[in-house]
Order: C-alpha cells, then structure tokens, then sequence
C-alpha cells in the first residue's frame, strides 16, 4: 500500500488509562513556536487527564511554570543524565524534535537523552528536510530508531520521513498540529477588508511579496489593507535588531502603499490572536520555504474558520485541497495578486473557503489532538508489558 494513502493506526478503543507524560521542549519564557506548540500539547493532555512535566531545554531565562521539573542545559553530559532521568519518572516520555534546539552538531545531542530512557518515547518530528546534509539525515535516522514511535503532522511529513529517510512505516503516525477553537462570536470586520499575515517575524516569511502585491491590490474599490501581526523572531531580534522590520516599512514607502501595509508588534495570548486571526478577510502565508511540512500558523487559520491564501508549501497543498484556501507558486507575483483579488472581490468564494476551513476546524483541537497521544502512550505501554 503506497504511503500516502495509509491512515493514522486506530489506537483508540475500549476503556483507556490516562498516563503521565515528560516532555522535552523549548517551554516558555522561550519565545518559539515550539514553545508554543509544546504548551498547548501540554494544557490538551491536562484536559484529557493526564498529569504533565516539561524538562525545558534552558535559555538562559527561567521558567515560571510550576510543569518544569528540571532544564536540559546544551552541552552539558551531566545535564543530559539527569534530564534522561527526570524523563524517566513518567510514564511516557514526548520528544520535540527539532534540529536547531538541541545542543551538538545538528542537535545530536538529544541522542544521548533518548539513550538514557527507560520509559516508552514518542518523538515529534516538525521538521523533515527534502535535501538534508549527511549528518542532519543520519542524526534524524539515529533519532527514529530510538523512539518507540514517531509522530509527524501531516502526509507529507510522513512520506518523507518514511521514502527520503527510510523510516518504517509501521512506527510513524499523523496526528494533525493542534489549533486552539474559538469559543465567542468573530468580531465585527472593520471598515477595510484586512489581509493578515500573523506569527514571529523575521526573513522567509515571504512578507515582502504581499507588500509588492498592495500595489496592484490598494486600487481595488474596497481598498484592502495589508497587516502584519507578530513580533520579531527573537534569533532576529537579537542578530540584527530591529532591521528586518525597518526593511519592510521603507519596502512599503517605497512602493507608495505606506497608507495600506500596518505593523503590530504587540505580544497577544492565545484568546486575543484567535480573535485578531478572526477578524480578517484573508490570512496569506507567502512563506519563502518550498519545504515546510508543519505550519502551526496554517493551523491556527483554518481553526478560526479563515481563508487561506499560500504558497505551495507541503503542509498548505495538504490542508488546503479540499477548498479552504487557494495555493499559488512563490515565484508568481502575478499569481499571488489574484487569488488575493478572488477573495476579495469574487461573490461567495472567501465564504466558501471559510466554511470549509470550519468544517476541517474540530479534528484540530487541542483537546482532540491530545486524546490522540493519550490513546498512542496507551497502545506503547500496552506493547511494553507484553514484552515483560
């Protein structure tokens, strides 16, 4: 059976016991997206019953949270030792995976932690390169065969991992990037239909094709307006300051849309960004990377039951087949004018999308997609006491 068309295994079923979980992330005060990811998995697995702690790879900066149990300090071997046992006073232990958080080259050193486990792990897998180096594949490889099972997000996440990386099939699941469901009424639009582009800010974000594209859009007889919702990546941040954003606002002079493309950096929690995401006519991804797999932003879109406007990155050709957004190639400026211009303008298409998008919306709940690894650490541990 080829791949793609293999479903997540039906772990579910019958009574089910809910078991602890360590997790070993990036965790606030961080400021990434899988800080982000890893709370929301975090309060989802509390709402199915579960008791978590968070081994939090450390930045520096304390953690406030009272989930923290201890922190992985990069490059330490002791550190390592004593995370591998912190982990080990759960029941089960979820391993964000990414390549840049970890210490040692490519982050291998999270090997060393995984090799110190004596409790059954899930590792998440959020980024699987097309062209990884050498190194980056093996150490990926090294990782899986680890793990007593690994999770990606999407099909195509996991027809990589399982073609490019020759990882068995029979031990990747999807498990869709949760998103969290708006509970009250959208607010009420503004005056000028809001184009949104939302998430950490810094290069690849393909923001300046959307300021470009403002040119054509601002002749419009609604007049849309461009808004770039988020704060600067902190790795931006703290490489170049403030210089990125200051490029895009001179981009916006420089075209004479200065009066159509907005700027908020104003930090929002989770209630306030679904109600910003809410409140706009057409949310555009125009991300740079042909390679993304997992976009929590994407997600965080179609939850709030928005159309979607993307360049043809992975996760967004997937979640986007079925109508709840319109794709289009990130060389193709002209492309990318009109599907915006079709939201906008065309009778009954941004409805459509936005009903779509709401219609896909409940299988993304944390809550749900908690349930899901409740039901996948039930089926690991069921598995290792029959091997007793």
């Amino acid at each position: 059976m080829p791949i793609e068309s293999q479903l997540t295994p039906p772990f579910g079923g019958g009574s089910r016991r809910t078991p602890s979980f360590g997790i070993l992330s990036t965790y606030p005060p961080t400021a990434c997206g899988m800080a982000t990811f890893s709370t929301a998995l975090a309060d989802g697995l509390v709402a199915n019953g579960a008791e978590v702690s968070i081994v939090r790879v450390a930045d520096g900066r304390p953690s406030s949270s009272k989930r923290v149990i201890g922190e992985l300090v990069n490059g330490s071997p002791r550190s390592v030792v004593a995370s591998s046992e912190l982990l080990n006073s759960c029941d089960v232990a979820i391993i964000q995976h990414e390549y840049g958080i970890y210490g040692g080259a490519d982050g291998d050193e999270v090997l060393d932690v995984l090799d110190g486990l004596h409790i059954p792990s899930i590792v998440i897998a959020h980024t699987i390169l097309a062209d990884p180096t050498p190194h980056q594949r093996s150490t990926l490889v090294a990782v899986a065969a680890m793990a007593d099972h690994v999770v990606v997000m999407s099909g195509a996440a996991r027809a990589r991992l399982c073609t490019l990386f020759d990882i068995d099939p029979a031990i990747v699941t999807i498990i869709p990037h949760g998103a969290a469901i708006p509970t009250g009424h959208a607010p009420t639009p503004g005056s000028r239909p809001t184009i949104l582009t939302c998430g950490l800010i810094g290069p690849g974000k393909g923001i300046e094709r959307v300021i470009d594209a403002m040119v054509s859009l601002r002749r419009l007889a609604c007049r849309p307006r461009y808004l770039i919702a988020g704060q600067t990546h902190p790795k931006v941040l703290a490489a170049n300051g403030e210089a990125y954003r200051q490029a895009l606002v001179e981009q916006a002079s420089r075209n004479g849309v200065a009066d159509s493309v907005f700027f908020d950096a104003t930090y929002r929690d989770v209630e306030s960004h679904m109600a910003l995401i809410q409140s706009c006519t057409v949310a555009v991804l125009p991300y740079d990377s042909t390679d993304q797999v997992t976009s929590g932003v994407l997600a965080g879109v179609i939850a709030a039951g928005r159309p979607v406007v993307a360049t043809a990155f992975p996760h967004a050709i997937e979640l986007l087949a079925s109508g709840a957004g319109l794709i289009v190639d990130r060389d193709d400026p002209a492309g990318l004018v009109s599907a915006l211009r079709r939201v906008l303008v065309e009778p009954g298409l941004a409805q459509r999308m936005a009903g779509e998008a709401s219609r896909l919306a409940p299988s993304m709940c944390w809550s749900v997609v908690a349930g899901s690894y409740v039901d996948l650490a039930n089926h690991l541990l069921t598995k290792a006491r029959a091997l007793v």
